[in-house]
């Protein structure tokens, strides 16, 4: 099917599409290379893109998949969050003149996301987007998730009142890092490490977005043969496991982190009092006793005469 679809695109007068089993990408895989090889107008749409494919067992549940396409130079990938994401993911695939296009999409139904109450479906084409959260607002903890998993990143997001989590939709990497540096940084805040991503799949890759310090989430082994919640609440896709992670290891990292940046204060204070002795010390106006102090929020200097 790649290679029938790669002739045509080379024929010319139509824009071919092929569509199977995301599992089955590894039949294609020398279709795939080529087509990004040779900068062709094409678009392979694959299904069932994780362990929800459920009963069919491991031979048909993608893991490594996602990784290994998004590793193929010139290939745009794109995992939409829900029907409109998909909508707007195929205009921006009909677009594309010079690379193929890999548009993947999940076997159960996912809801449509209210674009009332969330940010328009037409940001997909910045590759990743603030779904959830004040973007003005400095965030605690910041959940990075694709496809299916967004949803769980929402409703995760949700079960906090106490602290500030954004959510960040990140559809297609390779769309993403054609971005420039503002945007991204805006994105995702540099000194903001506390960072949990969410993937139904290899966790490989992942560890750029999730930086040293984040927690990448994923799917590292072969699947088993049951049903998708069944598998979903083995394998800990969750709300419930998704929060107790930000709570045990990200909000703790978040604290340990605090407190690493007041002792490194301390320190700096510390290094001025004695700078400002030294200094006091050696001015030969002040003939009297003098001392002082410092502190974080306050510096006093007395000279007793």
């Amino acid at each position: 099917m790649g290679t029938l679809i790669n002739g045509m695109a080379l024929h010319g007068g139509l824009i071919p599409f092929g569509a199977t089993f995301f599992v089955f990408a590894d039949y294609e895989r020398p279709a795939l290379r080529l087509s990004a090889m040779q900068k062709l107008r094409v678009l392979h749409i694959f299904t069932h893109d994780s362990f929800f494919v459920g009963e069919d067992g491991p031979t048909h549940q993608p893991i490594e998949h996602l990784a290994s396409l998004r590793a193929i130079p010139n290939l745009l990938v794109i995992r939409p969050a829900d029907a409109n994401e998909t909508s707007v993911a195929i205009k921006i695939a009909l677009k594309e003149r010079k690379r193929p296009t890999a548009l993947v999409l999940t076997r159960q139904k996912l809801p449509v996301l209210d674009r009332t109450m969330y940010p328009s479906a037409e940001l997909l084409g910045k590759g990743a987007y603030i779904i959830y959260g004040d973007e003005n607002e400095k965030p605690d903890v910041i959940i990075i998730a694709t496809g299916s998993e967004v949803h769980l990143a929402l409703e995760t997001a949700k079960s906090f009142s106490e602290i500030k989590v954004r959510v960040v939709n990140m559809p297609s990497a390779e769309l993403f890092e054609m971005q420039n540096e503002e945007y991204k940084n805006r994105i995702l805040p540099p000194q903001i490490s506390a960072r949990l991503t969410i993937e139904a799949g290899s966790t490989f890759g992942w560890h750029k977005y999730a930086g040293s310090r984040g927690i990448v989430y994923g799917i590292d082994h072969y699947g088993n043969s049951a049903p998708g919640g069944v598998l979903q609440e083995a394998y800990g896709f969750t709300v419930k496991n998704m929060v107790k992670i930000i709570k045990e290891k990200i909000l703790v990292l978040r604290k340990m982190e605090l407190g690493s940046s007041r002792s490194s204060n301390n320190k700096l204070f510390g290094f001025l009092s004695s700078a400002l002795l030294q200094l006091i010390c050696q001015t030969p106006k002040f003939p009297g006793n003098y001392g002082f102090s410092i502190t974080p929020i306050n510096i006093s200097i007395i000279i007793v005469f």
